[in-house]
Formats: C-alpha cells, sequence, structure tokens
C-alpha cells in the first residue's frame, strides 16, 4: 500500500478541525470524524473507544463495525488489544489481531472479518481519554507514517475532548464531571472550597495549524529560549556538585536533536507547535510509566518538566495568569516545597497533593497552618481547574473534585459537626484533662513556626511538648544565623507566656534533607544518617543552635531534647555539648538558663534498653511515637501497603510501651508521648491507661482527647486492655471500643 504523504496528513487534520468546527451534537461529531478517517486512511473501520470511568472503555463511534454496538461494547482497561493500548499508552499494531495474545473477540461488532489492526491512545499530558482504532480485512502491518498519522490525529481527539467538543448526549466535557480522588492523609480535618493551582495547566486551543513552516519557527524560537534559560541557571555560581547534575540533565534534553526533530515531524503533518509539545510529553509520559529503573523515571520526569516550561514560552501563559485567588483556595499541585507553602499561608484552606508525603516539609507546615492535606492524589493536576469547587477529607484522604450536590450536603453536614464539635470542646477548654478516677493527663501541643503559637491558649494545651526546630532550616536557600534563631527561639517563649516549650534539636535527613546540604544516597534514609547523628558529626551546626537556645531563654527556664537517640553514647555526647555551651556562654558573661533540663527523644527500640545510667542521666524523655511505631512494627510510615497494617493498638506494642513506662518511673524521669497517635483519642486513651502522663498533640487534637480522658476511670481502660491481653487478643482496640460504647455520655 503506498504511504501517505505530509500533505495527505495535513489535509486530514483540516478537514478533521472543519467537523470539529462545525456545530453539531456531540454523536454526530464523533460518527463524522471516524467516517473522515476510515476514508482518510483507506481502512474498512475506523473506531472511538473513550472511558467511561479509570477503569471502562466504551466504544462511543465507528465506521464499519455494527452500528448497534455503540454505547453497548465495553471493556476493562488492559482487556482486549484496545485495553492493552489503553493501559500502556503505546500503539499496538498487528497483521493478524485475532493471533494476538491477549484479543477479544466481541461478536456484537461483527470485526471477525477484519484482520489488521492498529490502535493509539487518545491521551494529553498523562491523561488517558480513550483509543483510536483502524482495522482492515487485508492482513498487513501499518506503516510508520501511518502509525505516525493516526497519533497525530488521536492527539488532536484529545485537545478537542479537553475543549469540549464532544459535550452532549452523554459525553461530558473533559474537566465538568464530577471527581473522586483517593490519596493518603498528610493532616486530618475536612474543607470546602475552590481550587487554586500551584502551576496553573496550559490549555491549548489551537491543535491543528496550515502553516507548517511558521510554526516550525515558533518551536524554534521557544527551543532557543528554553536553552538559554537553562544555561543561564546552570552558570550560577551558587549551585552545588548535585543540583548542576540535575541541570545537566536538563540541558542534554534541551538540546536533544531527537526531541526538537520529533516535535518538527509532528507539525509536518499539520499540528500546531504547542500540540506538538504535548504530544511528545504524552509519549514521554506513556514511556515513563513503563520504566523500572527510579533513575530513568526521573530523567523522563525532567522531559515533562521542560515540556511545561516550553509550553508556557509558546503561550505566554506563565504560572500568573491573571487569575484571581477564591475566597475560600484549596491548593493543588504535583509538589510543593515548605517555603512556597508558606508563602500562601493561612489564606488556604487545604492542601492536595499529587506526590508529598506524611513526614514532608509540606505536611508538617500544613500541620503548623492547621489545613487539611491529602497526598498521592494521582493525577488531580491534569483534572482540576482554577475554581473548581473542591472537598478535601483529610481524615480519610479523599477529594471530591465537582461534587454533585448529595455529595457536597453530606460533607457540608461532617464540617458542621465537627464546628459543633469544637464549640463543646470550648467548653472545658481551660479545665484539666482528668479523668474519673482522679489521673490528669497534662495535655501539650506540637509546634514548628510561630504560626502554630496563637494556637496554644486557643486549644487549652498546657505548654508546647515538641517544637521543631528544622522547619527554619529548611525554608532557607542557606544556613540560617545564629541571631536569627536565637531572636526566633526568644518570640516562641514570649508568645508560650511562661507555659513550658520542649525545643527539639535540627531533625533533619531521612525525608528532610536542606537544600542547601549535600544529600546523601542512602538505601534506606530513615535508618541512616539523620537527627543526633548528623548533629555529633557537624558539631559546629550542633554547637550554633545550642548557643542560639541558651540567648533565646534570657535566664528562662530552657528545655532542649536531642531527637533519635540510639544508645547512651549518643546522649552522653550531646548532653556534654550542651554543657559544654552553657560553660561558654556563661563565661563570655551572657545570661544562662536559670533551670536547664535536657532530654531525649526515644524512636527507636534499643533506647528502651539502654543502661540505668541514661534514664537517671536524663532530665525527661519524649516517646518519639510516629518513628518508635516504625521500627518497632519495621512497616515504613511512608509505605501504605504496611503501615494501616499495624495498630497502635497491638497489645506487644502497649506491652512496649509499658516497659519505657516503668523504666522512666523507677528513674523518676518525667515521660512524654509525642506523635499523631497521642492525638487520636482512642489511642491517647489507652497510652495513658499504660501509665502516660504527658501527651503532645497537633492543637486541635487537644479538645477530643481531653473531652474522652474526662469521661473515662482509667483503672477500668487499664483493666480492658489486660482482659484482651489473657484472651490471647493481638489488638485492644475491639475491646476498648465496645467498652466506650458503653459508657454513658459526658
Amino acid at each position: 500500500m503506498p504511504e501517505r504523504s505530509e500533505s495527505d496528513s495535513r489535509k486530514l487534520l483540516r478537514r478533521l478541525r472543519d467537523v470539529l468546527a462545525t456545530p453539531a451534537r456531540g454523536q454526530d461529531r464523533l460518527d463524522s470524524i471516524t467516517h473522515l478517517i476510515a476514508d482518510s486512511m483507506k481502512t474498512q473501520v475506523c473506531s472511538i473507544y473513550l472511558f467511561r470511568d479509570p477503569e471502562t472503555l466504551e466504544l462511543c463511534a465507528t465506521e464499519g463495525l455494527k452500528k448497534g454496538a455503540v454505547h453497548q461494547t465495553r471493556m476493562k482497561l488492559g482487556e482486549g488489544l484496545v485495553g492493552r493500548v489503553a493501559r500502556s499508552g503505546m500503539p499496538v499494531n498487528t497483521a493478524d489481531a485475532p493471533s494476538e495474545k491477549g484479543f477479544r473477540y466481541m461478536p456484537e461488532t461483527g470485526e471477525e472479518i477484519y484482520s489488521s489492526f492498529l490502535g493509539v491512545p487518545i491521551q494529553r499530558v498523562g491523561e488517558k481519554l480513550g483509543v483510536l482504532v483502524v482495522q482492515s480485512r487485508i492482513a498487513r502491518s501499518f506503516s510508520e507514517d501511518e502509525i505516525e498519522a493516526l497519533e497525530v490525529v488521536a492527539m488532536v481527539l484529545a485537545e478537542m475532548t479537553e475543549l469540549g467538543a464532544f459535550g452532549g448526549d452523554g459525553f461530558e466535557a473533559m474537566h465538568k464531571q464530577p471527581v473522586l480522588f483517593r490519596g493518603g492523609t498528610g493532616q486530618e480535618g475536612a474543607a470546602e472550597g475552590r481550587v487554586w493551582l500551584h502551576e496553573p495547566r496550559v490549555v491549548v486551543t489551537n491543535p491543528v495549524a496550515d502553516d507548517p513552516l511558521t510554526e516550525i519557527d515558533r518551536i524554534r524560537e521557544a527551543v532557543g529560549v528554553l536553552r538559554v534559560s537553562v544555561d543561564d541557571l546552570l552558570a550560577a555560581e551558587s549551585l552545588d556538585k548535585e543540583q548542576k547534575q540535575v541541570l545537566e540533565a536538563y540541558r542534554m534534553f534541551a538540546h536533544s536533536r531527537g526531541w526538537l526533530r520529533r516535535m518538527e515531524e509532528d507539525i509536518q503533518r499539520g499540528l500546531s507547535a504547542e500540540a506538538a509539545v504535548e504530544k511528545e510529553q504524552s509519549a514521554a509520559r506513556a514511556r515513563m510509566e513503563q520504566v523500572p529503573d527510579a533513575y530513568l523515571r526521573d530523567r523522563l520526569h525532567d522531559l515533562d518538566d521542560l515540556s511545561n516550561r516550553l509550553l508556557r514560552i509558546l503561550t505566554g501563559q506563565g504560572r500568573d495568569t491573571g487569575a484571581t485567588m477564591p475566597d475560600n483556595p484549596i491548593l493543588v499541585a504535583r509538589n510543593i516545597g515548605p517555603a512556597e507553602l508558606l508563602e500562601y499561608g493561612r489564606k488556604l484552606k487545604g492542601v492536595v497533593l499529587e506526590e508529598g508525603s506524611v513526614g514532608s516539609h509540606a505536611a508538617i507546615v500544613a500541620r503548623a497552618l492547621a489545613i487539611p492535606m491529602v497526598i498521592h492524589a494521582a493525577r488531580i493536576t491534569n483534572e482540576a481547574l482554577n475554581g473548581d469547587q473542591i472537598l478535601v477529607d483529610g481524615d480519610q484522604g479523599i477529594v471530591h473534585l465537582r461534587p454533585d450536590d448529595t455529595v457536597a450536603r453530606s460533607f457540608r453536614d461532617k464540617i458542621a459537626m465537627q464546628a459543633e464539635a469544637q464549640k463543646r470542646y470550648a467548653a472545658f477548654r481551660d479545665l484539666p484533662a482528668t479523668t474519673k478516677d482522679g489521673v490528669t493527663v497534662a495535655l501539650h501541643m506540637n509546634a514548628g513556626l510561630m504560626a502554630d503559637l496563637p494556637s496554644l491558649a486557643g486549644s487549652g494545651a498546657e505548654g508546647v511538648g515538641l517544637f521543631r526546630t528544622e522547619l527554619q532550616f529548611l525554608i532557607r536557600n542557606q544556613m540560617p544565623k545564629r541571631e536569627e534563631l536565637a531572636q526566633l527561639y526568644a518570640r516562641v517563649m514570649d508568645a508560650a507566656k511562661g507555659l513550658p516549650v520542649a525545643f527539639r534539636t535540627l531533625d533533619i535527613g531521612s525525608d528532610k534533607v536542606l537544600p542547601y546540604m549535600k544529600p546523601n544516597d542512602e538505601p534506606n534514609p530513615a535508618m541512616g544518617w539523620r537527627a543526633i547523628r548528623v548533629g555529633l558529626d557537624k558539631p559546629g551546626v550542633l554547637r550554633m543552635q545550642l548557643q542560639a537556645l541558651i540567648r533565646a531563654a534570657r535566664g528562662r527556664p530552657l528545655a532542649v531534647m536531642f531527637p533519635f537517640v540510639a544508645e547512651h553514647s549518643e546522649f552522653v555526647e550531646a548532653r556534654s555539648a550542651m554543657l559544654r555551651e552553657l560553660h561558654r556562654e556563661k563565661s563570655l558573661g551572657h545570661a544562662v538558663p536559670e533551670k536547664i533540663e535536657i532530654g531525649a527523644m526515644l524512636e527507636t527500640p534499643s533506647l528502651a534498653y539502654a543502661p540505668a545510667e541514661f534514664f537517671a542521666m536524663a532530665d525527661f524523655i519524649s516517646i518519639g511515637g510516629n518513628d518508635l511505631k516504625q521500627f518497632f512494627f519495621a512497616a515504613d510510615r511512608e509505605n501504605e501497603r504496611v503501615r494501616r497494617r499495624y495498630d497502635t493498638l497491638n497489645l506487644s506494642f502497649l506491652s512496649f510501651v509499658g516497659q519505657i513506662v516503668a523504666r522512666c518511673a523507677q528513674a523518676g524521669t518525667r515521660l512524654s508521648f509525642c506523635g499523631e497517635d497521642a492525638g487520636r483519642p482512642i489511642e491517647a486513651l489507652a497510652l495513658a491507661a499504660m501509665g502516660l502522663r504527658v501527651l503532645s498533640m497537633r492543637p486541635a487534637s487537644v479538645g477530643p482527647v481531653k473531652a474522652l480522658l474526662r469521661r473515662v476511670d482509667l483503672s477500668e481502660a487499664r483493666a480492658v486492655i489486660e482482659a484482651a491481653r489473657a484472651a490471647g487478643e493481638a489488638s485492644a482496640r475491639p475491646r476498648l471500643t465496645d467498652w466506650l460504647a458503653g459508657l454513658p455520655e459526658g
């Protein structure tokens, strides 16, 4: 069969554009398109399959197959050759379709008489929209030119689907349908608002171009601008070795002749410069999903980012689109750094990220700002538009985009119930968390920013059980100065108005890497060079921070704790560093704290078995529940597959906590529990029943925890836990839940 010329390809796209420009029903347009493509490609069949939901494809139009199959034939993602194209994002080209592995025969279509098959994905920058198929009776493979031509047509269909060209007749325009995203909890809470995209999507309104020479000039000029911008970034003197390596990869792609050549070939076939960029970007995304090697996937992400830069140069659509931020903005982004998130501040009602982690810098800032956050909401940046209605359920890790009225009403009911509960908690805000049997549990709050401190008075917390000091390091591009830190820590103590504040020294490493420190490629960073290990190996940084804390106290009492201490000798060394700085400051004539308390975070099981000297030496110990639990169960808390598998109320873990309580009691050392579980009422109850008398949590959790503790008898709760242990049960949760259900409302 003769190969089709480039002019034929452009002619097809012009005819396609004319069809799309003519007023018509969505179904009529699709029918016209399949007829037009089959005629141009000289095939007996052309069919368009579109996704009805993320897992289901539906035959929506056809030329050549039985018309009765339209809107009746459906298949799952990965099912048959069409499903294979949709899953992989790559073409399938075969001369003998029935003999292909995975072929599915659908008798209602009448396709048994067609031997050859070519299917290409209809996709747009990561969005899988459907599959475009042509078939012929003659057993033959389609040429490379024909494959390229059909991919170009599929690209135009994707853009027109994006613009709502097939609206009506059951075909909702893109970005108008309700969509549910299931992700993970970054920060609990619920919020309703309007989407505010951190990086607004580029909208291509002209996928087809008549003048390829003009479009090629445009793409070459834009690529030239892109190359200069990358070269300028590389010329910066402040770059470290790793940053240069990343930008070198950028430059390699930006100067790739193959990338530019492929885009120029797409333009020769009739696409506009913008559509050609998106076609190659979609192809890169499809390749990305097939690559098992993480390093290569990151390099393909580089190409993805470069494509977005190139689109912004071509369209002039920068980050600042002129759109006005809504009154109740919910930030939607692929990922975001802590400094960028802080710039938005308390204007935001919530945050939704495609990436992120529960321990990420952004999640820490979201907790500080007390705004709900959902992470791992896959592809939401492709689906959401500025101004879309959005509901964020941080408790369940669920996001409703453009919800229907029923979902929105139910969600508002949930928010109203939470608000009503907060009013009830406010009634005993200033009362102690004293149980029915007379045990008082001190409830403290966690903090990491000055923005947290206003919550101290309103929450009913009795102090700050953990002030994370690393955020001031993470949100800067260079190491903060000692005096800057001293001023900040002083403001924290001023804001606490005499209530106790426990400052945790710099906890970096693992998922918290400073932008100006050389990152370490470690196979398991959570168990690697982090926290006190970094402090002891970088004594200059530790000294500077300890000096800042001493000066901030201005003679007031000071409590400092060292994170991730794994053995007694580490605490001895860190404590000695603090005592040396106290002596030095005193010798310089500076005011020193009237009282100094030096403590440790118990986050590794090893420290629970430290010598008695450790427990006697430490002025206080805080159990870092998040890390301790992940190491106790050997379950990475960033891994959704395993972290939910293990229960804090597992009796083995509660027994272990009980042993720590006993060792601290024997030594007369004050003990607290800090972490997510301290702020969950039933978990807080169990921890208190095991003997903990200080719990530190996010401010919003103080009320619910206090409400529960004030209506229970701890001795009864302990008896319920022991009954579960005696019965050989794995967790105390079922029995505690049943016991609480039988208590009178308090």
